[in-house]
């Protein structure tokens, strides 16, 4: 009998032990995907993507184990021009009616740099039908009880370079518009 009740303490001593997995989820109205590409090789056209969700589980505190996915609906492309959006939605680049969504999915992330914020993450991100593994910088700038809403928040600043080229959008001239696509993604997420 003494066995079964040291067994049964072990267990739950044990399963408390394990860290739980904690959700996070992105605050749009404190939250923005953008891009900069450059146009005829002098200057730098600004555009975003006003519809998105993206979260990310970690069980750690530091996020250092963190994993993140991102949903982008690309028909929410918007540079203000809009006879440039119509032709960033048309079969001339993302074809939207085709390939409605953008999605990114982390495999990894890595501190590189010896400060305990910044990050090198990995994943997956699907375009235009074409799935490449990318790796980006990610600079975690902490947590904090949001004021209004008296949930715990996170805050996070995510920047690369993709090739656009890689996932067959847009034309391959790069003179007219670069084929390196800057990534610049600021987010504030809720703690679940």
């Amino acid at each position: 009998m003494k066995r079964i009740i040291l067994f049964i303490a072990v267990i739950f001593f044990s399963s408390t032990l394990v860290a739980q997995t904690t959700t996070w989820v992105d605050d749009p109205l404190h939250s923005k995907l953008t891009f900069t590409v450059t146009h005829r090789g002098f200057s730098s056209i600004f555009g975003l993507f006003q519809k998105f969700e993206a979260s990310i589980t970690s069980s750690k505190p530091d996020f250092s184990d963190a994993m993140f996915t991102l949903s982008v609906d690309v028909a929410s492309v918007n540079t203000e021009v809009k006879m440039r959006d119509d032709d960033l939605r048309s079969a001339h680049f993302f074809e939207v009616a085709k390939y409605p969504a953008m999605t990114f999915k982390s495999t990894s992330i890595t501190n590189t740099t010896g400060m305990k914020d910044r990050f090198k993450i990995t994943g997956d991100l699907t375009m235009h039908g074409v799935t490449k593994s990318v790796t980006m910088d990610i600079w975690f700038r902490g947590t904090m009880e949001d004021a209004m809403s008296k949930k715990t928040k996170a805050g996070f600043q995510l920047t690369g370079m993709i090739n656009r080229s890689d996932f067959n959008v847009g034309p391959p001239d790069p003179f007219d518009i670069s084929t390196d696509v800057m990534i610049k993604a600021d987010g504030e997420f809720f703690k679940q």
